[in-house]
């Protein structure tokens, strides 16, 4: 049971807990039983001393270990329940008193959640753009439909012109010596793509395959890498093959080619369709986003910096698996980049801040209102996973449970409940988009592809994780 609670600073406190005599002299006892089948003593069978003799040879303290070990989580957990405190990580224990007639006395020191002082969170005036697509967008994405259907044709005798893919081997010296990072082989770089260091890919312009060249450039100043940084760099590459993109032309012959449609027209219409629909979806989780930041930043709450360090790396997981699917990873990033790990955390340090905050903020909520997750709410949710890879929910549950993100799911549908109580709760005025104007939005650092990873970080839908769980459940299956 609880005995006291004292609030230490920076979000910590103090449980003082007591295990009555009899629960203690139990696990003793218990202790004893399993600890003397380890105890060789002379002039006793192996597991046959008593545990007077045992505990005056090699005193009391013998059998504590395994009695706390019985004790404490039992202990500890319910005093959490008491006090009414949800740890963030693990405590550190202090043991005061374990004696056999007597109470166990012990305390916990752990780091819990903050309270939150919430604002008005009903009733949040937000405005929600009209959906809307127009003739340049359909343009816009058949155009890169053609470009992921351009077939690529070697350039044998023509010269290297900007958007040709190259192939190239190359190898970087300062003051004469390689430097790390500086070399490679059969490298595929677009001209015009920027990937490299300003002034690399100008100067491979009108090259021919099987070209050899040097190319000078100098690293700017500000360059993540000290040791490279403001230094004059000499590559010498090796054009090893030269293709340019042949693109298909857009009539009906390309429609079939390209979609389940025979004509170009319907094409179009179906894409004009699925752009709306996802127009839609997008002006709805802006909105969401700009309702639910609106309830944050007038909430209050002190942000633990271990809850902003576990954000922190999941950012960074985020963008190495994006990474992965760029065929890059972690490591290759911050040569090409040159930045240190450090750099990349303290660049989204605020994100993190952000994120922990409208997450706070929402579970507080959650709890004000008794938002819970039925386990037939979750039952469905499996199933339906399951149903969409061909699975079987009992199978699905297993995969998920023996990663133990079962919780997780759970806490997703939570957040999302506590959203659509937000949204339902709101007055949400639809605004008119004037095309070719960006959305208020959009404008400076807030684009489509950051509002939509945010979106994805406050759990607006659980679909993703459960996703991701699906995809380890096919990979499972198919070994």
């Amino acid at each position: 049971m609880l005995n006291h609670l004292e609030n230490i600073k920076n979000n910590k406190v103090k449980l003082g807990i007591e295990v009555a005599s009899p629960d203690v002299d139990t696990a003793l006892a218990k202790a004893y039983r399993k600890v003397v089948r380890q105890i060789n003593l002379p002039g006793f069978r192996k597991g046959k001393v008593p545990r007077r003799i045992l505990e005056t040879r090699f005193g009391p303290e013998v059998l504590h270990e395994e009695a706390l070990e019985l004790l404490v989580p039992p202990a500890y957990e319910e005093a959490l329940k008491e006090a009414d405190v949800s740890p963030i990580n693990q405590p550190d224990f202090e043991l005061v008193q374990i004696e056999e007639g007597k109470p166990l006395l012990f305390n916990a020191v752990v780091e819990v959640m903050p309270p939150v002082e919430l604002s008005e969170y009903k009733g949040i005036k937000v405005e929600q753009t009209e959906a809307v697509v127009d003739d340049i967008q359909v343009e816009q994405n058949l155009f890169m439909l053609r470009e992921q259907s351009a077939r690529l044709i070697p350039k044998e005798d023509g010269k290297a012109e900007e958007g040709d893919l190259l192939t190239i081997d190359f190898k970087g010296f300062i003051d004469g010596e390689p430097f790390e990072g500086g070399e490679a082989e059969n490298y595929s770089l677009e001209l015009g793509s920027k990937t490299f260091i300003k002034g690399f890919e100008e100067q491979l312009l009108g090259v021919s395959p099987e070209e050899e060249l040097e190319v000078k450039v100098k690293f700017p100043d500000d360059y993540g890498k000290e040791e490279l940084a403001g230094k004059e760099a000499l590559f010498k590459v090796t054009v090893k093959q030269i293709k340019k993109k042949q693109l298909p032309e857009l009539d009906d012959e390309f429609a079939k080619e390209a979609s389940e449609f025979d004509t170009l027209e319907e094409m179009k219409e179906d894409l004009r369709e699925k752009l709306l629909n996802n127009a839609r979806e997008e002006s709805k989780e802006r909105m969401e986003e700009t309702l639910i930041g609106k309830i944050a930043e007038e909430s209050k709450v002190d942000l633990p910096q271990t809850l902003v360090e576990r954000q922190l790396d999941r950012l960074i997981g985020e963008f190495e698996t994006y990474l992965r699917y760029q065929g890059m990873n972690m490591d290759q990033f911050l040569n090409l980049a040159g930045k240190k790990i450090e750099e990349i955390r303290e660049e989204r340090r605020e994100e993190a801040e952000k994120r922990t905050r409208i997450n706070l903020v929402l579970d507080a909520i959650a709890k004000k209102e008794g938002i819970e997750i039925e386990d037939s709410e979750l039952d469905d949710k499996i199933a339906s996973i399951a149903e969409s890879y061909n699975d079987s929910a009992e199978r699905v549950r297993e995969i998920i449970e023996k990663q133990g993100r079962l919780p997780v799911i759970r806490e997703e549908m939570r957040i999302r409940k506590v959203i659509d109580l937000l949204v339902s709760e709101a007055q949400i005025k639809l605004v008119k988009k004037e095309i070719g104007k960006p959305d208020k939005e959009d404008e400076g650092e807030n684009t489509p592809a950051k509002e939509k990873q945010d979106s994805d970080e406050i759990a607006t839908d659980s679909d993703a994780d459960a996703e991701t769980e699906a995809e380890i459940t096919e990979k499972e299956k198919n070994k």
